[in-house]
């Protein structure tokens, strides 16, 4: 900062010399010099040396002082920095010792292990199975080999008989295998006349009606419209046996209680 300031000496006063020059001049063009004091003008002028002369024994005391406030805590900072990286050094010494001592344990654990391993490898084998050496037929035996050759022939005969008794029971079971019947789940839609109809009268009609492959199911009552309610009722039927326009002719057929059959759902099973 000292030194900047007196490579820049600046004249702070010069608006006073200025101004000063301004007046002389402008009393010169008026035609009134004489009547401005010459030895004022020569205080100002006086006042002006000594302000620059004190401006510039000031920038000499500024250039002469000491080191200010914030270098020191600058270098009270840095000394700090310089403490804290000698530290993280120290630790990062220790840790590599530390992991140099560990590798050398893992190395000789791992050593141990391989020698262990090749030391039982090396075991020799002890007791090892011979196999028994075949005897020898002896001449004294021939008769029995007849006799032996003969019974294998008869357990090959209740072979074959066990054989075709068992193919025998597996084409009966296939010939009893019962076969699929296809099958069909409808729902009925029956509507009445009017709202006087009697409805589990109407119901136990259509039940009475009995077909081949007919059963049945659950029914309930929906409404339609004015108090006029139709039966929806449900029926399983062997598709082989029972035509599902015949049946709904013979439940068209109940002409006091019915006015129409109409299928709601038809699903197979």
């Amino acid at each position: 900062m000292a030194a900047l300031l007196e490579k820049n000496s600046v004249w702070t006063d010069k608006h006073l010399y200025d101004e000063a020059e301004r007046v002389y001049y402008e009393n010169l063009a008026k035609g009134s010099i004489t009547s401005v004091n010459p030895v004022s003008l020569a205080k100002e002028v006086a006042k002006a040396r000594e302000h620059i002369k004190q401006s510039l024994e000031n920038v000499d005391d500024i250039k002469l002082s000491p080191s200010s406030s914030s270098d020191k805590n600058v270098q009270k900072q840095l000394a700090d920095v310089e403490r804290q990286v000698s530290c993280i050094r120290k630790e990062i010494q220790d840790l590599r010792l530390a992991f140099s001592s560990l590798e050398n344990l893992v190395k000789n654990l791992c050593l141990g292990d391989a020698q262990s391993q090749s030391n039982v490898c090396k075991k020799p084998e002890t007791n090892v199975c011979k196999k028994p050496k075949a005897a020898k037929p002896s001449p004294k035996d021939d008769d029995d080999v007849d006799l032996f050759g003969s019974e294998s022939e008869d357990e090959d005969d209740e072979a074959k008989k066990i054989k075709e008794q068992r193919v025998a029971d597996y084409a009966a079971r296939k010939s009893k295998k019962p076969v699929l019947i296809a099958k069909s789940n409808i729902i009925l839609d029956v509507k009445p006349w009017d709202d006087e109809t009697d409805m589990k009268e109407l119901e136990k009609e259509v039940r009475k009606v009995a077909m081949d492959g007919l059963v049945w199911g659950a029914s309930k009552l929906v409404p339609l419209a004015y108090g006029i309610h139709k039966l929806q009722i449900s029926c399983v039927v062997e598709d082989e046996k029972v035509s599902v326009d015949e049946l709904q002719e013979k439940l068209q057929d109940i002409e006091d209680y019915v006015q129409s059959v109409d299928i709601a759902a038809f699903n197979k099973v």
